[in-house]
């Protein structure tokens, strides 16, 4: 039976770590939310951020606009973040209202304050092996594995998924832990014979319950990115976790693994911001 990896324990480790650091700054490290419209999940995200942040002790400011907000007025709200000093990171909530263009948001928030790390300059410092942010979701991942004491070093890794925000970026930070990554997608063919190798499993696709059994080889460790609804609306991965879990030797489960170390990682770049900014 597999050891479940604790998201929620090891996130309030993160967080109390940020608290006890950002303490001793001589300014309270902020952050802007900027949220459009009124989606329900995403203010559902947006509140669990600021309610962070009062934990860590970060300063919160909050942006709520319309969802006839136009492209010039985000733009312009994102441009008056970059030139206040009392903000050290700018969030932007996607996905944003039909007729904004998200790309050209996350374009112009400055990439000293891109704590998401989502702009083409982070990016490819991440991809060079000189980061000053990490993706939070595949930042949280590495720091499970570590606290965990899981060895990536020559294991074969394979990341399902390989959108920007965290396939690309997992399958990056695995490669340069030594992991040896294979990323497979909705085109790869074959694919359970790429997830019967893998010795660390990391799934991203979106997909309820798609990794069963038979696509996991014994004493793999099996992490599940995902946040699904099952066919009774509850909360779920990608991960069937009741028939894998007797087969892994470390699982994370839905909830309470991968998202709670989400925000925790991005408590932890507000820091790093905070803290060059006040250098």
């Amino acid at each position: 039976m597999a050891v479940r990896i604790d998201g929620k324990a090891l996130a309030s480790q993160v967080k109390a770590r940020v608290r006890e650091e950002a303490a001793k700054l001589p300014r309270q490290p902020g952050l802007a939310v900027i949220l459009v419209g009124e989606d329900p999940a995403s203010q559902v995200y947006v509140n669990g951020k600021e309610k962070d942040c009062t934990e860590c002790g970060i300063q919160s400011f909050s942006h709520r606009l319309p969802a006839e907000t136009s492209q010039e007025e985000l733009l312009a709200l994102v441009q008056e973040l970059n030139s206040n000093r009392l903000v050290d990171g700018i969030l932007c909530q996607l996905p944003l209202p039909k007729g904004l263009d998200e790309e050209a948001v996350i374009n112009a928030i400055a990439p000293d304050k891109d704590v998401d790390c989502f702009h083409p300059f982070n990016v490819g410092r991440m991809s060079i092996g000189e980061p000053v942010f990490l993706p939070c979701t595949p930042a949280g991942v590495m720091e499970m594995l570590r606290a965990y004491d899981i060895p990536v070093r020559g294991k074969s890794c394979v990341v399902l998924g390989r959108s920007n925000i965290v396939g690309k970026p997992m399958a990056m930070l695995l490669t340069q832990a030594d992991g040896t990554v294979t990323v497979c997608h909705s085109k790869t063919e074959g694919l359970a014979d790429f997830t019967r190798r893998a010795d660390i499993l990391v799934s991203a696709i979106g997909k309820a319950g798609f990794v069963s059994a038979d696509m996991v080889k014994d004493g793999a460790v099996v992490i599940d990115v995902a946040m699904n609804r099952n066919e009774n609306g509850k909360l779920c991965g990608d991960v069937d976790f009741d028939a894998v879990e007797p087969k892994a030797s470390y699982i994370t489960p839905v909830p309470g693994g991968v998202g709670p170390m989400t925000r925790a990682m991005l408590m932890e770049n507000i820091l790093t911001a905070a803290k060059q900014h006040q250098a």
